[in-house]
């Protein structure tokens, strides 16, 4: 709702203040007097685009400013992080001579598209130009619903539908990837069974550079191994037979000198050393036995696990714990078949789900869509437009293909009209002229309740080609709509004027040289003259104040 509005620099305007109230509020005046820059001036504050030719010659800008007020705007004021506590705010709109300008919602600068965004919830204009509303086809499905009371019931198939694309969203993408997967598998067991078929054993390359180190020395190894045999067994002089004769000199000497008897005790030990010795060397040389490709075959397994170690790990324990792990992500990988399985049944029932809910809506939206007809039909037959047929399309005409699934249900609805007789119907936004296409609107929002409680909704030329009874009628659904919502309206005929519950005028003169318009509230016996004049002209009789006066009474008897 609209509380207060400020000009400055608007075309004639020069600087304006005005506070609205609840209810029905008229402007009216003289042909030319400013009435529509008001509404020019209401459409920058909900993101209508800019001209540098509004702001007042000789001036470098122009703004329009107003305080605002609805339901949901607290939220609004959140979710886009702006400043403002509660359902009210101060919105601003500058225009400047070099055709830039700026807007602001609290103090906040904020991009034209977020007041276009915040105006729906705060007003509508009404008429050749409105910015948004019902000449936009996108929301009269939405508008459809809202008549009907189906919009809690169409905010569950939105839901259902959200679910459905989420589950195909996900098998698909379980598809796409499936490929990918597979391949991951296919390198896991690669992996794993290259190493499980190495059958590696941990200490196993140490092991292996030691029996190579003696391969290739075993000429050697037996050479040294036989000569050091034959020193302390074989040859004359042997050392354990020269050993023996030592000792028994050491026993001859323990008998005169005591001091020998320690090394007498050592003499066992010593012995039994050197046979071991003596016949380990002769077991380790009858062992080097010539075995052919043996140093091959040790080269052969170094190689392998030199290879498996550059792609798996730097040693041989690291590369068994790799294929360790690759056997162990093959395991949770699972199985994809199933995994798809699993991910389909789930898109099946929420297309099922989809489909129940959204079957559902669209039989009562097209049951719907045929009292509305009617009922907007009779509205425009009160309006002076009895010839004009009114019609909901549906696309498609019957529930079809998956193609038309979306969010909204299993259709889309736009508002058709044929203005006269022999002429097919069109879109509403093609079809009317300014007059015709307020008195439409005028009548979908009488018959439908369109517009949510609490908005200002704003009529500019409803009365245009219309008078008497019609411009009656108008005025009365004018002041209807005002009970639920804040109704401002720019008329030029008595007969809507006299329902007013806030009244302004619109005024124009020229001071030294300059025009200025004006806007002025009037009080009771001033909406008498205005009305008077517009019932006479410029010369106010007494006879044309009587007449406003009965026309003002007999609007409150409604």
């Amino acid at each position: 709702m609209l509380k207060l509005l400020r000009i400055s620099n608007i075309a004639l305007i020069p600087s304006l203040d005005l506070d609205f109230d609840p209810g029905l509020t008229l402007l009216t005046g003289e042909t030319g007097a400013g009435k529509s820059i008001l509404i020019d001036a209401l459409g920058l504050l909900l993101g209508l685009r800019a001209s540098s030719e509004l702001i007042r010659t000789g001036e470098e800008r122009a703004w329009v400013e107003a305080v605002i007020e609805g339901e949901g705007l607290g939220r609004f004021l959140q979710d886009h992080g702006l400043p403002g506590d509660g359902d009210e705010a101060v919105v601003r709109r500058e225009v400047l001579a070099s055709g830039k300008g700026r807007a602001s919602i609290n103090g906040a600068l904020v991009p034209i598209a977020v007041l276009r965004d915040l105006g729906p919830l705060v007003a509508t204009i009404h008429g050749q130009h409105e910015p948004q509303g019902l000449l936009d086809a996108e929301t009269h499905l939405a508008l459809l619903d809202r008549h009907a009371g189906l919009s809690e019931e169409a905010g569950r198939v939105a839901d259902a539908y959200r679910r459905l694309r989420s589950a195909e969203s996900a098998l698909e993408t379980l598809r796409r990837d499936r490929r990918e997967l597979e391949r991951r598998r296919e390198m896991l067991e690669f992996q794993a069974g290259e190493i499980e078929k190495a059958a590696l054993l941990p200490g196993e390359e140490e092991s292996l550079r030691q029996e190579k180190l003696v391969q290739a020395n075993r000429g050697r190894l037996a050479d040294l191994s036989a000569e050091a045999y034959a020193i302390l067994f074989e040859d004359e002089g042997a050392v354990l037979t020269r050993l023996g004769q030592a000792y028994r000199r050491i026993e001859d000497l323990a008998g005169i000198d005591p001091r020998f008897l320690s090394h007498l005790e050592a003499r066992q030990a010593v012995g039994a050393q050197l046979d071991d010795l003596a016949l380990f060397l002769r077991d380790y040389r009858e062992a080097l036995e010539v075995s052919p490709g043996r140093l091959d075959e040790i080269e052969s397994r170094l190689a392998l696990i030199e290879r498996l170690k550059r792609k798996y790990g730097a040693s041989v324990e690291e590369v068994i714990a790799f294929g360790d792990a690759c056997r162990g992500q093959l395991g949770e990988l699972g199985s994809p078949e199933e995994q798809e399985r699993t991910v389909d049944q789930e898109r099946a029932g929420a297309e099922s789900a989809f489909l129940e809910a959204a079957r559902g809506l669209s039989g009562r939206r097209r049951a719907a869509a045929r009292d509305l007809e009617k009922k907007v039909q009779q509205e425009l037959a009160l309006l002076a437009m009895e010839k004009t047929r009114f019609k909901v399309a549906f696309s498609p005409e019957a529930p079809g293909g998956r193609e038309a699934w979306s969010e909204r249900g299993l259709e889309s609805a736009e508002f058709l009209l044929s203005p006269n007789p022999g002429e097919e119907l069109r879109p509403l936004a093609r079809i009317a002229s300014g007059g015709e296409l307020s008195r439409i609107l005028l009548a979908l929002n009488s018959a439908a309740q369109l517009a949510r409680s609490g908005r200002t909704l704003i009529f500019d030329e409803v009365d245009a080609g219309i008078g008497g009874r019609v411009a009656e009628v108008v005025g009365r659904k004018l002041r209807a709509m005002a009970a639920e919502h804040q109704v401002l309206c720019v008329t030029h005929l008595p007969q809507i004027a006299c329902f007013a519950d806030s009244h302004y005028a619109v005024r124009k003169r020229v001071e030294k040289g300059r025009t200025f318009t004006s806007v002025e509230g009037l009080g009771e016996a001033e909406r008498v003259d205005e009305i008077a004049r517009m019932l006479g002209g410029a010369t106010l009789t007494e006879a044309a104040r009587e007449h406003a006066r009965d026309m003002m009474k007999q609007s409150l008897k409604s």
